[in-house]
């Protein structure tokens, strides 16, 4: 991966991110920071990178906000969000699952209903890859950690 071909910097528009628990917010953190040390993301060679990001939603779409690294504005990408509503839905379900797991489970227990949770996270990452096809060019490492942060971004609608 060379450095024109990544995220440099991403930003989460405050007005839509949902005033989530401290469960979410860590995971929310944690792609973010994931996300900065290794990604694969390219707008093709008619825009060169390094990219920001900013991530808002409005009405029921995701706006993508792409700038260069002089914050020189690329392109931006609307994308709806209605696609992922049911992925969305029961990913929010199993988490909720798995966080009072973690507290009253056993470890089997929890594996089993963290094993469903990836499940459902892969569904939503490979449905952001394929509607980002020709758009965005991306690892399916990229696309999770980004589909963590529309959970992130939906969970104030849900």
């Amino acid at each position: 991966m060379s450095d024109s071909e990544r995220i440099l910097s991403v930003d989460i528009d405050n007005q839509t991110l949902s005033a989530s628990g401290p469960d979410a917010e860590h995971e929310r953190r944690v792609a973010i920071f994931d996300l900065l040390e290794h990604n694969t993301f390219s707008l093709g060679a008619e825009f060169d990178g390094p990219y920001k990001l900013e991530l808002s939603r409005q009405d029921n779409r995701l706006i993508m906000v792409i700038s260069d690294e002089k914050d020189e504005h690329l392109h931006t990408f609307i994308l709806s969000l209605a696609p992922f509503r049911r992925i969305v839905k029961d990913y929010f379900m199993i988490c909720d699952s798995y966080y009072d797991a973690i507290r009253n489970s056993t470890p089997h227990q929890i594996e089993a209903i963290d094993m469903a949770r990836r499940g459902i996270h892969n569904e939503g990452s490979e449905l952001l890859a394929t509607r980002l096809e020709g758009k965005i060019e991306t690892d399916f490492d990229t696309a999770r950690r980004l589909f963590t942060l529309i959970c992130a971004l939906l969970s104030k609608g849900q």
